[in-house]
């Protein structure tokens, strides 16, 4: 596990630190990969946190949410204390079985959404499975297919 100090920092309303370039090769070495997301927890101020590195203009970083830390967004020039790992769990989300019975039950939305890129297919897969309530999980199912099927939007989306 990797340790250093690093002034919290904004882009847009997104509140980050830099990773040092050492830590970074080392994590890149453990992932296997320099691309894309990369995985990784680690304590920020002593509180647990689980996020990805993300390279945006250029520049690894390692975004601070209110999660990680509580009013992130208000806390800009603070020097934050960070343990930081690759994270090689399996962080996949299943998609909740009733979106998976009401796509096998309607095959050309099916068809649409295994053409969606991942990236969208995911945030549709997470949104559902994150509900709580049943009740809840079956009104989104249904705008998700009709979403699909370009008769609404869905998480704040216009049709495929």
């Amino acid at each position: 596990m990797h340790q250093f100090k690093a002034a919290l920092e904004i882009i847009g309303i997104n509140p980050f630190v830099y990773v040092p370039v050492a830590i970074l090769e080392d994590i890149f070495a453990k992932a296997g990969k320099n691309k894309g997301h990369i995985p990784v927890y680690g304590l920020i101020n002593n509180q647990s946190y689980k996020q990805t590195l993300v390279k945006y203009a250029g520049e690894w970083r390692l975004y601070i949410n209110t999660k990680m830390l509580k009013n992130s967004p208000k806390r800009i020039g603070e020097i934050v204390h960070i343990t930081i790992q690759y994270d090689n769990d399996d962080r996949s989300i299943k998609p909740h079985p009733k979106f998976t019975e009401a796509l096998a039950g309607n095959r050309e939305a099916e068809k649409i959404f295994l053409t969606l890129p991942p990236y969208l297919q995911k945030e549709m897969i997470r949104y559902i499975s994150n509900l709580k309530s049943q009740e809840s999980i079956d009104r989104n199912i249904v705008k998700a297919i009709d979403f699909l099927l370009g008769k609404s939007r869905f998480v704040g989306r216009d049709k495929p």
